[in-house]
């Protein structure tokens, strides 16, 4: 009984300390959300915006879907490798400097990545700039955390998350666009580009969140003693499954299926992560009001199940319902992300939020960078309806793993 009771005001201190922001104004608060909002977009472009070049690769390079899958998954792979590096130097030197770091780094080599032809090296360099934006997911949630308070933190933390589908979506209209009219190369403009945007908004506008004192014992390893976090991780790795496999194949499955042109199918992928987005935020006030993040993650898993299912039915037949439950898979798909890492930051607190999160996304971009090669596979062995269908089973088994009991009451 003691031990739960000091393994509860053990809790308390994480999420009080990380969760009470200093005095700022609400204009300076929301200033920094938008710019770690602007900041995740652009890793997200360079992260998982790369699928969009497979029309250019497969179709004027000659590479096989499989081929071309190991090519655009080298910046899930570099980021993968790197974030919990990047989540120890934003716990021990703070989110600025890390979010600056990190920038750069995706700038620089996604701007090299430019003047290669060399497919190795051009996918070393893709693997490179992946590995600097993967700073952005720790720092850029941390400030967000650190910055809002527990009452509006799903909110805040939701308009963070849709950048992520936003930055898809920036991907969507633009990459297959300039890789079709000039080439896969050329196309690495668009991340150098926003990284380099990003980077100065950062240095102009955020600042590091406070953090308590730490004192000896008043940081335990959050992982000891409780499966809360693993349990989130595992939920989360089998979510983004179909996350990523709607992301890779979406616009592939209209311009080969579905017979449309490139531009009119990126169009459409960017639509339906503008929705994604909306749908993020929505998530994340729903977190607030019922005052929960487990309760809407389970939600969302069993939606994000049976739409995937439906969606490998219509597809199969040739359904015209078939486009729009891609649209809605886009949207539900992404509507955990957000829960789940306000929960892993709100519960590991201040002191290792960085790593937490960190593991949370290592464990997600692990799964994810297989997506596209083992799915451009089952795409050519089983066609496109059997690959959604597929997808829709894992979202089954996370349902009943959502740790809805072991969660806190969120005051």
């Amino acid at each position: 009984m003691t031990s739960r009771v000091a393994s509860i005001e053990v809790f308390t201190e994480r999420v009080t300390t990380a969760a009470e922001p200093v005095s700022i104004g609400t204009t300076r608060r929301w200033a920094m959300l938008i710019v770690s909002t602007l900041a995740q977009a652009a890793s997200a472009v360079m992260a998982n915006g790369m699928p969009f070049l497979i029309p250019a690769l497969h179709e004027h390079d000659g590479l096989s879907l499989t081929e071309a899958g190991v090519i655009v998954a080298a910046p899930t792979v570099g980021v993968m490798l790197t974030l919990v590096p990047w989540g120890w130097l934003a716990d021990h030197r703070g989110e600025r400097l890390t979010l600056l770091a990190g920038l750069s780094t995706t700038a620089l080599f996604a701007g090299l990545a430019i003047g290669h032809s060399n497919l190795v090296i051009f996918t070393l360099l893709l693997g490179l700039g992946g590995a600097g934006a993967a700073s952005v997911n720790s720092a850029s949630g941390r400030v967000v955390v650190g910055w809002f308070p527990p009452a509006r933190r799903g909110l805040a933390m939701g308009i963070r998350q849709m950048a992520q589908p936003a930055g898809v979506g920036i991907a969507a209209i633009t990459v297959p666009v300039v890789a079709v009219k000039a080439g896969a190369h050329a196309a690495m403009w668009v991340p150098a580009g926003a990284a380099a945007v990003a980077a100065v908004l950062v240095a102009l506008v955020v600042a590091d969140p406070p953090r308590p004192q730490r004192k000896v014992g008043s940081a335990p390893n959050p992982y000891r003693g409780d499966r809360y976090l693993a349990r989130i991780h595992l939920v989360s790795v089998l979510l983004v499954v179909p996350q990523f496999v709607v992301w890779t194949f979406a616009l592939v499955w209209l311009v080969q299926d579905r017979h449309w042109a490139p531009a009119q199918a990126g169009v459409l992928v960017a639509v339906a992560q503008v929705f994604a987005a909306l749908g993020r935020i929505g998530a994340g006030q729903l977190s607030d009001v019922v005052r929960s993040r487990m309760r809407p993650l389970q939600w969302v898993a069993i939606a994000a199940g049976a739409t995937m299912m439906l969606l490998g039915v219509a597809a199969g037949m040739g359904s015209v319902l078939a486009v729009p439950l891609i649209v809605v898979a886009t949207v539900l798909t992404v509507a955990d992300n957000g829960l789940a890492f306000t929960a892993v930051a709100e519960r590991a607190g201040p002191f290792w939020s960085g790593r937490a999160l960190g593991l949370q996304n290592t464990a997600q971009f692990l799964t994810a960078s297989l997506v596209p090669p083992l799915g451009g596979l089952a795409v050519t062995r089983l066609g496109f309806s059997w690959t959604f269908a597929l997808a829709a089973l894992l979202p089954a088994v996370a349902i009943a793993l959502v740790p809805v009991r072991g969660e806190h009451v969120l005051e």
